[in-house]
Protein backbone atom coordinates (compact mmCIF):
# COMPACT_ATOMS: atom_id res chain seq x y z
CA UNK A 1 0.00 0.00 0.00
CA UNK A 2 1.28 3.48 -0.89
CA UNK A 3 0.34 6.88 0.46
CA UNK A 4 -0.28 9.39 -2.31
CA UNK A 5 0.07 13.14 -1.80
CA UNK A 6 -1.60 15.62 -4.13
CA UNK A 7 -1.90 19.35 -4.60
CA UNK A 8 -5.41 20.20 -5.74
CA UNK A 9 -6.94 23.38 -7.08
CA UNK A 10 -10.64 24.07 -7.33
CA UNK A 11 -13.29 26.67 -7.98
CA UNK A 12 -15.52 26.37 -4.91
CA UNK A 13 -18.47 28.24 -6.42
CA UNK A 14 -20.78 25.28 -6.87
CA UNK A 15 -19.62 23.20 -3.89
CA UNK A 16 -20.76 23.09 -0.27
CA UNK A 17 -17.17 23.24 0.91
CA UNK A 18 -14.42 20.62 0.87
CA UNK A 19 -15.63 18.18 3.52
CA UNK A 20 -18.01 15.44 2.46
CA UNK A 21 -21.63 15.94 3.56
CA UNK A 22 -24.89 14.06 3.23
CA UNK A 23 -27.08 15.37 0.40
CA UNK A 24 -24.59 18.06 -0.68
CA UNK A 25 -22.04 18.33 -3.47
CA UNK A 26 -18.52 18.73 -2.06
CA UNK A 27 -14.95 18.74 -3.34
CA UNK A 28 -14.03 15.72 -1.23
CA UNK A 29 -16.92 13.71 -2.67
CA UNK A 30 -15.80 14.47 -6.23
CA UNK A 31 -12.20 13.49 -5.45
CA UNK A 32 -13.20 10.23 -3.79
CA UNK A 33 -15.52 9.37 -6.67
CA UNK A 34 -12.70 9.95 -9.18
CA UNK A 35 -10.31 7.80 -7.11
CA UNK A 36 -12.85 4.99 -7.11
CA UNK A 37 -13.22 5.24 -10.88
CA UNK A 38 -9.47 5.00 -11.33
CA UNK A 39 -8.66 2.26 -8.82
CA UNK A 40 -11.94 0.70 -7.73
CA UNK A 41 -11.13 1.65 -4.13
CA UNK A 42 -13.49 3.36 -1.69
CA UNK A 43 -11.28 5.60 0.40
CA UNK A 44 -11.52 8.74 2.53
CA UNK A 45 -8.97 11.45 1.71
CA UNK A 46 -7.13 13.54 4.28
CA UNK A 47 -6.86 17.27 3.64
CA UNK A 48 -4.84 20.26 4.85
CA UNK A 49 -7.88 22.45 5.46
CA UNK A 50 -11.66 22.04 5.21
CA UNK A 51 -12.58 25.09 3.14
CA UNK A 52 -16.15 26.40 3.39
CA UNK A 53 -18.82 26.63 0.72
CA UNK A 54 -17.82 29.04 -2.03
CA UNK A 55 -14.14 29.20 -1.00
CA UNK A 56 -11.52 28.42 -3.65
CA UNK A 57 -8.13 26.73 -3.57
CA UNK A 58 -4.93 26.94 -5.58
CA UNK A 59 -2.91 24.79 -3.20
CA UNK A 60 -5.10 22.42 -1.20
CA UNK A 61 -3.09 19.35 -0.16
CA UNK A 62 -4.66 15.91 0.21
CA UNK A 63 -3.37 12.41 0.93
CA UNK A 64 -4.78 8.89 0.75
CA UNK A 65 -3.66 5.26 0.82
CA UNK A 66 -4.03 3.06 -2.23
CA UNK A 67 -3.24 -0.49 -3.32
CA UNK A 68 -3.46 0.57 -6.96
CA UNK A 69 -0.60 -0.06 -9.38
CA UNK A 70 -0.86 3.54 -10.61
CA UNK A 71 2.52 5.25 -9.88
CA UNK A 72 2.37 8.28 -7.59
CA UNK A 73 3.26 10.81 -10.27
CA UNK A 74 0.65 9.37 -12.68
CA UNK A 75 -2.29 9.91 -10.33
CA UNK A 76 -2.47 13.55 -11.42
CA UNK A 77 -3.30 12.63 -15.01
CA UNK A 78 -5.46 9.64 -14.10
CA UNK A 79 -7.73 11.63 -11.78
CA UNK A 80 -7.97 14.69 -14.01
CA UNK A 81 -9.59 12.48 -16.65
CA UNK A 82 -12.50 11.85 -14.28
CA UNK A 83 -12.71 15.08 -12.28
CA UNK A 84 -15.02 17.95 -13.29
CA UNK A 85 -13.29 20.95 -14.90
CA UNK A 86 -13.61 23.05 -11.72
CA UNK A 87 -11.48 20.56 -9.73
CA UNK A 88 -8.04 19.54 -10.97
CA UNK A 89 -4.95 17.87 -9.52
CA UNK A 90 -1.91 20.11 -9.99
CA UNK A 91 0.69 17.59 -8.75
CA UNK A 92 0.87 14.08 -7.30
CA UNK A 93 3.57 11.85 -5.84
CA UNK A 94 4.07 8.95 -3.47
CA UNK A 95 5.00 10.20 0.01
CA UNK A 96 5.99 8.88 3.42
CA UNK A 97 3.38 6.47 4.84
CA UNK A 98 2.88 8.68 7.90
CA UNK A 99 2.45 11.96 6.01
CA UNK A 100 -0.60 13.94 7.17
CA UNK A 101 -1.48 17.09 5.19
CA UNK A 102 -3.02 18.87 8.17
CA UNK A 103 -0.97 17.87 11.19
CA UNK A 104 2.44 18.20 9.51
CA UNK A 105 1.78 21.60 7.94
CA UNK A 106 4.04 24.42 9.13
CA UNK A 107 1.76 27.17 7.86
CA UNK A 108 -1.01 28.00 5.43
CA UNK A 109 -1.28 30.95 3.09
CA UNK A 110 -4.64 32.50 2.25
CA UNK A 111 -5.47 35.40 -0.05
CA UNK A 112 -8.66 37.43 -0.01
CA UNK A 113 -9.58 39.41 -3.15
CA UNK A 114 -11.63 42.61 -3.21
CA UNK A 115 -12.73 43.91 -6.61
CA UNK A 116 -12.61 47.73 -6.76
CA UNK A 117 -13.94 48.72 -10.21
CA UNK A 118 -17.46 49.74 -11.20
CA UNK A 119 -17.47 47.59 -14.32
CA UNK A 120 -16.75 43.86 -14.37
CA UNK A 121 -18.78 42.94 -11.31
CA UNK A 122 -20.71 40.27 -13.22
CA UNK A 123 -17.54 38.38 -14.13
CA UNK A 124 -16.01 38.63 -10.65
CA UNK A 125 -19.08 37.91 -8.54
CA UNK A 126 -17.93 34.37 -7.66
CA UNK A 127 -14.26 35.21 -7.21
CA UNK A 128 -13.97 38.45 -5.25
CA UNK A 129 -15.86 40.73 -2.89
CA UNK A 130 -17.23 43.72 -4.79
CA UNK A 131 -16.42 46.96 -2.96
CA UNK A 132 -16.00 50.30 -4.75
CA UNK A 133 -16.66 52.62 -1.82
CA UNK A 134 -13.75 54.82 -0.64
CA UNK A 135 -11.36 53.00 1.71
CA UNK A 136 -8.52 54.40 3.82
CA UNK A 137 -5.86 51.94 2.72
CA UNK A 138 -3.16 53.43 4.93
CA UNK A 139 -5.37 52.88 7.98
CA UNK A 140 -6.07 49.31 6.89
CA UNK A 141 -2.35 48.61 6.49
CA UNK A 142 -1.71 50.06 9.95
CA UNK A 143 -4.43 47.80 11.37
CA UNK A 144 -2.70 44.73 9.88
CA UNK A 145 0.37 45.19 12.07
CA UNK A 146 -1.13 44.22 15.47
CA UNK A 147 -2.22 40.91 13.95
CA UNK A 148 1.37 39.79 13.43
CA UNK A 149 2.85 37.38 15.95
CA UNK A 150 1.30 34.97 18.43
CA UNK A 151 -2.05 36.01 19.90
CA UNK A 152 -5.31 34.65 21.17
CA UNK A 153 -7.56 35.16 18.12
CA UNK A 154 -10.86 34.28 19.78
CA UNK A 155 -12.33 37.60 18.58
CA UNK A 156 -11.82 36.36 15.02
CA UNK A 157 -13.36 32.91 15.42
CA UNK A 158 -16.95 32.16 14.43
CA UNK A 159 -19.20 30.31 16.85
CA UNK A 160 -19.40 26.56 16.54
CA UNK A 161 -15.67 25.93 16.69
CA UNK A 162 -14.45 23.05 18.87
CA UNK A 163 -10.77 24.02 19.00
CA UNK A 164 -8.86 23.53 22.25
CA UNK A 165 -6.90 26.76 21.93
CA UNK A 166 -7.39 30.08 20.13
CA UNK A 167 -3.64 30.78 20.05
CA UNK A 168 -2.26 31.19 16.54
CA UNK A 169 0.86 32.81 15.09
CA UNK A 170 0.40 35.11 12.10
CA UNK A 171 3.61 35.37 10.06
CA UNK A 172 2.42 37.63 7.22
CA UNK A 173 -0.50 40.05 7.04
CA UNK A 174 -0.42 42.67 4.31
CA UNK A 175 -2.53 44.43 1.71
CA UNK A 176 -1.51 44.76 -1.93
CA UNK A 177 -3.15 46.81 -4.69
CA UNK A 178 -2.91 45.38 -8.18
CA UNK A 179 -4.92 46.72 -11.10
CA UNK A 180 -8.61 46.34 -10.18
CA UNK A 181 -8.01 44.37 -6.99
CA UNK A 182 -7.12 44.88 -3.36
CA UNK A 183 -5.62 41.67 -1.97
CA UNK A 184 -5.11 40.61 1.62
CA UNK A 185 -2.25 38.13 1.99
CA UNK A 186 -2.11 36.29 5.30
CA UNK A 187 0.04 33.39 6.46
CA UNK A 188 -0.23 31.66 9.84
CA UNK A 189 0.63 28.40 11.53
CA UNK A 190 -3.09 27.70 11.64
CA UNK A 191 -6.45 29.41 11.26
CA UNK A 192 -9.62 29.40 13.31
CA UNK A 193 -13.09 28.95 11.85
CA UNK A 194 -13.76 31.92 9.50
CA UNK A 195 -10.68 33.70 10.88
CA UNK A 196 -9.49 35.19 7.56
CA UNK A 197 -12.99 36.30 6.59
CA UNK A 198 -13.55 38.01 9.96
CA UNK A 199 -10.16 39.71 9.77
CA UNK A 200 -11.06 40.91 6.26
CA UNK A 201 -14.43 42.22 7.43
CA UNK A 202 -12.75 44.04 10.32
CA UNK A 203 -10.10 45.59 8.08
CA UNK A 204 -12.84 46.85 5.76
CA UNK A 205 -14.52 48.53 8.73
CA UNK A 206 -11.20 50.26 9.45
CA UNK A 207 -11.03 51.31 5.79
CA UNK A 208 -14.53 52.77 6.07
CA UNK A 209 -13.40 54.62 9.24
CA UNK A 210 -15.95 52.79 11.39
CA UNK A 211 -13.00 51.72 13.57
CA UNK A 212 -9.65 53.50 14.00
CA UNK A 213 -6.56 51.37 13.24
CA UNK A 214 -5.73 51.20 16.96
CA UNK A 215 -9.00 49.34 17.54
CA UNK A 216 -7.46 46.18 16.07
CA UNK A 217 -5.30 45.68 19.17
CA UNK A 218 -8.31 46.31 21.40
CA UNK A 219 -10.32 43.74 19.46
CA UNK A 220 -7.55 41.16 19.87
CA UNK A 221 -7.35 41.86 23.60
CA UNK A 222 -11.13 41.58 24.03
CA UNK A 223 -11.25 37.90 22.98
CA UNK A 224 -14.87 38.51 22.06
CA UNK A 225 -16.26 37.83 18.57
CA UNK A 226 -18.86 40.61 18.95
CA UNK A 227 -16.07 43.22 19.08
CA UNK A 228 -14.73 42.42 15.60
CA UNK A 229 -16.24 43.35 12.26
CA UNK A 230 -18.59 41.31 10.07
CA UNK A 231 -17.58 38.09 8.34
CA UNK A 232 -16.64 38.79 4.73
CA UNK A 233 -18.38 36.54 2.18
CA UNK A 234 -16.65 33.36 1.02
CA UNK A 235 -16.15 33.98 -2.68
CA UNK A 236 -13.09 36.22 -2.24
CA UNK A 237 -11.13 33.65 -0.21
CA UNK A 238 -8.43 31.37 -1.64
CA UNK A 239 -6.28 28.71 0.02
CA UNK A 240 -3.10 29.48 -1.90
CA UNK A 241 -0.40 27.31 -0.34
CA UNK A 242 0.32 24.88 2.48
CA UNK A 243 3.93 24.81 3.67
CA UNK A 244 5.70 21.74 5.06
CA UNK A 245 9.16 20.96 6.46
CA UNK A 246 11.81 20.39 3.80
CA UNK A 247 12.27 16.69 2.97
Amino acid sequence: MARIRMTVEYDGSRYHGFQIQDNANTVQAELELAIKRVSGESISVLCAGRTDAGVHALGQVIAFDSNSSVPGEKWQFALNSFLPPDIQVAASAECAPDFHPRFQALSKVYHYLIYRQQRGRVFNRNYALYCTEPLDLAAMEEACRPLLGQHNFKSFCASGSSVKTFERTVKVCRLLEKQSYLKLEIEADGFLYNMVRIITGTLLEVGRKTYPPAAMQEIINARDRSQAGPTAPPQGLYLVEVKYPSP
